[in-house]
């Protein structure tokens, strides 16, 4: 790389900016896209894409719908950048705001009750246990990270989400890696769930029927990315960052 590119990346990081080009990495043959009407929306229409040298991205399958934060979305942490991209606009995620962030973001992995996940899943796979918590007191020192409590000498932490759950919401998890850099009050324990159905909203999460979480958990790559905007953003950012066309429910 030419220095004076090092030198460019150097100052949008330390500035908290983003690049002009696609936070969409060259190895990505996946997309995960989640589309809202606008920043306070709650439903959401997903649709997976796959990526083949020289076709660009093909749906696979048909949209299905999902649900979002109960106060709607606002700008997250990811392979974006932290907070809105340049020329961009809306609300900065923080911890406990019940919004989902929006951006492009990378998968971490998926969680899930049964002892084996679905059949094909190449992703990192871990069967939720009782001891598993996801940390979103900022204040600890084990924020934004899953962690086994039982391997935690003298937890820190005055709230956690709880990886195995006593209801169905976390069947199945997809661990989206918002906030990679764990900055405090950022926001934390951001996932693909299970939904309580289509008129239910969520804390923070994108949720949605279990037998497509299921199918979804089953294909992905560890090198997918997953994409939330509303779709005003999702259009205006579509040509920098190489999106697909966007996906609309049937009516």
């Amino acid at each position: 790389m030419k220095l004076a590119a090092c030198a460019l990346i150097a100052a949008c990081t330390a500035s908290g900016g983003t690049l002009a080009h696609s936070p969409i990495p060259d190895d990505a043959t996946q997309l995960v896209t989640a589309i809202v009407d606008d920043w306070s929306s709650t439903n959401a229409t997903l649709q997976l894409f796959q990526r083949a040298r020289g076709s660009g991205w093909q749906p696979v399958g048909d949209p299905w719908p999902g649900v979002i934060g109960a106060k709607g979305a606002a700008w997250g942490d990811g392979l974006h950048g932290r907070g809105a991209p340049s020329a961009q606009h809306g609300p900065l995620k923080h911890e406990g705001d019940q919004t989902s962030p929006a951006g492009a973001f990378a998968i971490r992995g998926a969680y899930g009750y049964a002892a084996t996940p679905p059949t094909g899943t190449i992703l990192a796979y871990t069967p939720s246990r009782d001891p598993l918590r996801c940390v979103d007191d900022p204040s600890s020192a084990h924020y934004a990270q899953i962690v086994d409590r039982d391997k935690v000498a003298t937890p820190d932490w005055k709230t956690a989400e709880l990886i195995k759950r006593p209801d169905a919401l976390y069947t199945w998890i997809v661990d989206v890696a918002h906030n990679p850099q764990r900055i405090r009050g950022d926001g934390s324990c951001i996932f693909l769930h299970v939904w309580d159905g289509p008129s239910s909203t969520t804390v923070g999460c994108t949720a949605m029927a279990e037998p497509r979480l299921a199918q979804l958990v089953a294909v992905l790559q560890p090198t997918a990315v997953f994409v939330l905007l509303p779709r005003a953003a999702y259009e205006s950012l579509a040509g920098a960052w190489g999106l697909p066309k966007s996906s609309k429910l049937p009516p």
